[in-house]
């Protein structure tokens, strides 16, 4: 699954859906690790200077995915970098395979009660509106759908801390990809 890279130069992809602090856990994760960190929704934004919903509204999808797939192309030639990448955007066309070329893709997963517990502390009183909620959850369907590909490594974080999370994280990434802890 990860080619002919060396292991040192393996990409730690992290997708799935556990609450709103997701990239800074990515973020720490790489800090932990001393690689690189780049975080695709930032990446996207930073090139369109608008956010990918509005992209999608006043351009349509097809534009939407265009320049997703363009920053997915440079992104595989990343090496040794942590990648926070929605599911949705790795589940279009062949991006799963390109990206697991470079290095294992992790998917963070929690219980239901656990994520309806996190988007009610995110959603705070729009948590009660129900489209506000139908809307969170079918987006959260939509990310975990990715977990029905194969070599995709799930990590439940229900019962995790962030520190918990992030040494599971790092543990498991140099399990697959053979780097030691080189930290010192």
């Amino acid at each position: 699954m990860f080619g002919s890279v060396s292991s040192i130069d393996h990409n730690l992809i992290l997708t799935g859906y556990i609450g709103p602090g997701q990239v800074g856990i990515a973020r720490r994760c790489a800090e932990r690790l001393r690689i690189p960190f780049i975080d695709f929704a930032a990446r996207f934004e930073e090139r369109v200077e608008m956010t990918a919903d509005d992209v999608k509204a006043q351009y349509g999808d097809a534009r939407l995915r265009s320049i997703e797939s363009d920053l997915v192309a440079e992104l595989v030639l990343a090496r040794g970098t942590l990648i926070h990448i929605s599911g949705q955007v790795l589940q279009y066309g062949e991006r799963i395979s390109a990206m697991g070329s470079t290095g294992p893709i992790f998917c963070l997963v929690a219980t239901l009660d656990a994520v309806l517990t996190r988007l009610h502390v995110a959603l705070g009183a729009r948590y009660h509106n129900p489209k506000e909620r139908s809307l969170a959850l079918g987006s959260l369907r939509r990310e975990w759908e990715i977990r029905s590909h194969p070599g995709i490594q799930e990590i439940d974080a229900t019962g995790l801390d962030d520190a918990a999370l992030i040494e599971t994280l790092t543990q498991r990434w140099r399990s697959l990809t053979g780097v030691i802890d080189w930290r010192g």
